[in-house]
């Protein structure tokens, strides 16, 4: 589909190319050598920079929101529900696709055969996007901005709660006894969760998707408060006080309800809206009101087609993983016979992972010079 972009909020699509750049980084180290720990997630509660990325990019979804939401007012109620259920269902199923690809696969006799949708992840990444897009939206639309931030803390408060009553008694916070795993298991069973945890667990489960909502909320109301207040210091001073507020309120909590991102724990959505509120302030600054460009350009890139580069870089990966070459799939064989011969070790897996998200840069880069700005 070709566009041409209207008018953009810069630091917004540096935020979110920011976001989406690190995502690819930590989804794609370079194999046969461990990472550098800040680009791993925390094994269960606890927090690390990656930790950061996912909830980063629903705050900037919210951010977007605020922008996008006069045009939404502006259209009759029919057209404003067909065109957000519309994007949801698109979204996930894009996310399901993704984990259901390349739909083939050879058998142990040489033959084709279909990926067996039994098997295949339901919830996940863009899942868990579309559905906190879809009730954040909902709520910011026809409800007042009053009422959007009760609503934030009774899904805070209410998920904790609901966490305590239907976890497993003296287990509600473990991997294999919490509320999450259990309402997963009973609507889809194992075979349709991730089994990268060694479970089948999901970190995008149905029930953590309740808390995301309120990180689209929040990105929505700082939105809202940048527009109003304008791109000034003020602005700048206030939401940084309210970031660091969020952040001392989450550590506080913290100490009943841990911090951790594979549950989604309410703590944790106080902690990385804090964090954002210290971050986009920071860009708000440098950016709009210092006039900095430098490095600007090259993240606006991907903050303009998010989507369509986060999507690249997951399926890129399968297909690598499907070109055999001397024994080991092709992603494996270039990271093992050059870069950890160049730089063996983790810095050698980091540049992997930076080679490729250049690799996908390339291809935002190409798009955004072709005008080619995809929209769902």
């Amino acid at each position: 589909m070709h566009t041409s972009p209207s008018t953009r909020f810069q630091s917004l699509d540096v935020f979110r190319g920011m976001t989406i750049c690190l995502m690819i980084i930590v989804n794609t180290p370079g194999s046969g050598a461990s990472a550098y720990a800040p680009l791993h997630h925390a094994h269960w509660f606890g927090f690390t920079p990656t930790d950061l990325v996912f909830p980063s990019f629903l705050f900037a979804v919210g951010n977007a929101l605020s922008f996008s939401i006069k045009k939404y007012q502006a259209m009759g109620n029919a057209a404003v529900l067909k065109k957000i259920f519309k994007r949801t269902v698109i979204i996930f199923l894009l996310g399901y696709l993704m984990y259901w690809f390349p739909f083939f696969h050879i058998t142990s006799e040489g033959h084709w055969a279909l990926n067996p949708i039994s098997q295949t992840r339901i919830m996940g990444v863009l899942q868990r996007i579309a559905l906190a897009y879809c009730f954040g939206a909902l709520i910011v639309l026809y409800c007042s901005r009053r009422t959007a931030v009760i609503l934030s803390v009774i899904f805070l408060f209410g998920y904790w709660a609901l966490l305590m009553i239907f976890g497993e008694p003296g287990a509600q916070l473990s991997m294999t006894g919490n509320a999450v795993l259990r309402l997963d298991r009973f609507l889809f069973g194992n075979d349709h969760l991730y089994h990268g945890e060694g479970i089948p667990f999901d970190p995008e489960g149905v029930l953590s998707t309740i808390p995301s909502i309120v990180n689209v909320i929040a990105g929505y109301l700082a939105g809202i408060f940048i527009q109003q207040k304008g791109k000034n210091f003020e602005c700048v001073f206030k939401l940084m006080m309210a970031g660091t507020l969020l952040v001392f309120a989450a550590l506080f909590w913290n100490q009943f309800f841990p911090i951790g991102k594979k549950i989604w724990t309410s703590p944790f959505v106080l902690y990385t809206v804090g964090i954002d509120l210290l971050v986009l302030p920071l860009l708000i600054y440098f950016i709009e009101i210092r006039s900095w460009k430098r490095g600007v350009y090259f993240f606006t890139v991907v903050g303009k087609n998010p989507l369509s580069v986060y999507l690249l870089s997951e399926l890129l990966v399968v297909v690598l993983y499907m070109i055999p070459v001397g024994g080991d799939p092709l992603f494996r064989w270039i990271n093992g016979h050059i870069y950890q011969v160049i730089v063996p070790g983790a810095f050698g897996s980091l540049l992997f992972a930076v080679s490729y998200m250049l690799i996908c840069w390339l291809v935002g880069y190409w798009m955004d010079r072709k005008k080619v700005y995809i929209r769902i």
